[in-house]
C-alpha cells in the first residue's frame, strides 16, 4: 500500500496532521497539511516534526542504533531536537514535546525567530552566529570577516575561525558554550545513552565541538551523567529527515 510520510517544521499536531505554526513558512498557521496532501494524492498521509523524524532515523539506521535512550539535536538555521525514551519517540500530550531549541538559556537574551527571548536557537544556531558576527563588525571589532563582499554567514565565521581569526573563534566558542550548557540540562532531564549532533553548524568540527564538550563537562551536575554516554555526530546527514519520514510511513501510525 502506498503511503506518504512527511517531515515538517513545527510545532505541529501529528495526530491530526495539522501544522500549528512554522516561523519560516508564515502562511502555515493551523494548516491541515495531511488532509491537503491526502486530497491531492489519494493515499494515507502521516506527518511529524522534522527533528523528531531525524532522531527516529538516527535511532533506527544511524548513529543511535542499539540505544533505546537517544537525544538528537540539529544546529543549522535553527535548533531542533528529537528524543527517544525507552525505544519510543517522545511526543508529549499533544505531539509538541522535544522543542529544545526553544528552551530559554539566557534571561533577556536576543530575540528568537519564534518571537520569544533568550532561547537556545537565538544563541547557538547558524542564524545566531551570523547575526553575532554582523553585530560585532558593526561595532568596529577587527576581523578578516570585514573584508567579505557580503555580510558573514555562519559558514564564513566557521571558516575564519579555522584560519585563526580571533573574533570568529570567540563567536563560535560562545555559541558552542550556550549549546553545551543547555545540553548539560538536557542530560539531567532525559539521561540519554547517546547524543547525536546534526546540522550545518556541527560541520564546523572541533572549533565548535571542543568548546561544547568543555562546557558540557563543566556544567553537568555529576559525572554519572557522562558515564558510558556516547556524544557523536549524525551518521545520516541531510538524509536523516527523509529516512525518518520513510520510517513513519511504514509504521502506519504516529511512532
Amino acid at each position: 500500500m502506498v503511503r506518504i510520510g512527511v517531515a515538517s517544521p513545527g510545532p505541529l499536531d501529528p495526530v491530526r496532521g495539522v501544522i500549528l505554526r512554522t516561523p519560516n513558512i508564515p502562511e502555515w498557521q493551523n494548516f491541515p497539511l495531511a488532509d491537503h496532501l491526502r486530497a491531492i494524492f489519494g493515499v494515507a498521509v502521516t506527518i511529524d516534526n522534522d527533528a523528531n523524524l531525524a532522531a527516529l532515523a538516527e535511532w533506527r539506521y544511524g548513529a543511535g542504533r542499539g540505544h533505546d535512550h537517544l537525544l538528537y539535536i540539529t544546529v543549522s538555521t535553527g535548533v531542533g531536537a528529537g528524543v527517544i525514551v525507552g525505544g519510543r519517540l517522545l511526543h508529549g500530550a499533544r505531539g509538541l514535546a522535544g522543542e529544545l531549541g526553544h528552551v530559554a538559556v539566557v534571561a533577556d537574551g536576543p530575540r528568537c525567530g519564534c518571537g520569544q527571548y533568550g532561547h537556545l536557537e537565538g544563541l547557538a544556531s547558524g542564524t545566531a552566529i551570523a547575526r553575532r558576527a554582523q553585530e560585532a563588525l558593526a561595532a568596529g571589532e577587527k576581523s578578516s570577516l570585514a573584508g567579505l563582499p557580503a555580510p558573514p554567514t555562519a559558514t564564513a565565521v566557521a571558516r575564519a575561525a579555522r584560519a585563526g581569526d580571533a573574533l570568529a573563534s570567540r563567536i563560535m566558542a560562545e555559541a558552542a558554550g550556550h549549546l553545551g550548557r543547555a545540553l548539560a540540562g538536557f542530560l539531567h532531564v532525559f539521561n540519554p545513552e547517546v547524543v547525536v549532533l546534526g546540522g550545518g553548524v556541527i560541520q564546523a568540527g572541533r572549533i565548535f565541538l571542543q568548546p561544547l564538550e568543555n562546557t558540557l563537562r563543566r556544567e553537568v551536575m555529576h559525572s554519572a551523567y557522562l558515564e558510558n554516554l556516547t556524544l557523536t555526530t549524525s551518521a545520516l546527514g541531510e538524509d536523516a529527515g527523509l529516512l525518518g519520514a520513510l520510517t513513519l510511513a511504514r509504521a502506519k501510525t504516529v511512532y
